[in-house]
């Protein structure tokens, strides 16, 4: 994808039937910006990464922000922020489907 165009990410989505579906928006070395999409029912379990930070921005749809302790119901316009370390993930349980935004930095690779 072209870094100069303005674009509506949630065109560039991928949905998969049997796990979520993955995206990549933009990537240098210092930031990736991608999209995971979800099916009713599917989930990104829990995990954490070493040397990046994360935000993730619900562009549509409802689910669940998963944390090391706890979940925090999402919907679009909320954004979650899990700096280096902390445990995250996303579970969609809506009857719609769901797109995040996923912003990673530095670059993983």
């Amino acid at each position: 994808m072209e870094a100069l165009n303005a674009i509506r990410p949630e065109e560039h989505a991928i949905f998969a039937p049997d796990k979520m579906g993955k995206a990549t928006l933009f990537r240098s070395e210092r930031i990736l910006v991608g999209l995971n999409s979800f099916e009713p029912g599917q989930e990104h379990a829990l995990h954490a990464h070493s040397g990046m930070d994360k935000v993730y921005h619900v562009l549509s749809g409802r689910g669940y922000f998963l944390l090391e302790d706890r979940e925090i119901p999402m919907e679009a316009g909320q954004m979650l922020i899990a700096p280096e370390g902390v445990a995250h993930g996303i579970r969609s349980d809506a009857a719609e489907r769901l797109i995040v935004l996923a912003i990673l930095a530095p670059s993983p690779g």
